[in-house]
């Protein structure tokens, strides 16, 4: 069965379509809980990796390696989270942070701004004046950071797999289409599927196991896996950072063989 995303601006209904759907296939369904898995693995403070995902790109500019440290984390923890399937996530950017992975179904729900406001004012007890600016600003940040990051316009449909306006049909009905999209058998594991995601499981823990253990400067590498084959693409600041990342990747369980392409940077 496939992994589920649920993307959505704040107050859409995005987080009751994911509750719904997850009760319906027997998912698990998470979000902060993958944060809070993050932070327990590698001693960050949740607040700290809630703001290396939510915060306006000012902000993320300025945190500098240890925002990509915090990402490599998050990142790691979500793809273990869901690894097995059976899972949906309403989370930030999941359909994202798992590209690649064929069994993802990726679900974007919108609604009107009226229907956004009134949610907003009846959960946070917010006035109707206070909750248009909050849900402006929170979209603006989620919209900046998505630019910021992966370089693509949230909005953008093309990223979807299917596009659900509450607007149109009711909160059950739209349940039931995400619940008959995920039968889909394009979605389902198999032998191949299987082993892509077992190269992102290998690829992403490296990637944490180096922005954890390593004293080098590594904001700018990414890390592949294939059979346990592991390359590491990139930039660094020197041949010690370099050995540094190499020795981290090959103590990671898993990894066979190492494979560098990293460059030092010559200019500043």
């Amino acid at each position: 069965m496939p992994i589920i995303t649920i993307s959505r601006g704040t107050f859409s209904g995005g987080k009751e379509i994911a509750e719904c759907v997850a009760k319906k296939l027997g998912y698990r369904c998470i979000s902060r809980e993958m944060l809070v898995t993050a932070a327990e693995k590698y001693g960050v403070p949740v607040d700290k990796l809630t703001h290396a995902l939510a915060d306006k790109p000012g902000l993320l500019e300025r945190m500098g390696l240890e925002r990509v440290h915090y990402l490599a984390f998050i990142r790691e923890a979500l793809v273990n989270e869901v690894k097995d399937d059976n899972v949906v996530y309403h989370g930030y950017a999941g359909h994202l942070l798992l590209r690649g992975v064929p069994t993802v179904l990726r679900v974007r729900v919108i609604a009107n701004m009226e229907y956004r406001i009134k949610a907003a004012m009846e959960r946070n007890n917010l006035s109707r004046e206070k909750a248009i600016k909050f849900i402006k600003e929170r979209d603006e940040e989620r919209a900046k950071w998505t630019r910021f990051l992966y370089h693509v316009d949230w909005l953008d449909p093309s990223l979807y797999d299917l596009v659900i306006n509450l607007d149109h049909i009711r909160l059950d009905t739209a349940c039931e289409a995400v619940c008959m999209a995920a039968a889909s058998e394009r979605l389902q594991m198999t032998p191949e599927a299987r082993k892509i995601m077992d190269d992102l499981v290998l690829a992403t823990q490296v990637r944490a196991r180096i922005a954890a253990e390593g004293k080098s400067r590594d904001g700018d590498i990414d890390v592949d896996a294939e059979d346990g084959l592991v390359t590491i693409n990139g930039v660094v600041h020197s041949v010690e950072d370099a050995d540094e990342i190499k020795r981290i990747a090959l103590t990671v369980p898993g990894v066979k063989d190492l494979r560098s392409n990293m460059k030092i940077r010559t200019h500043w």
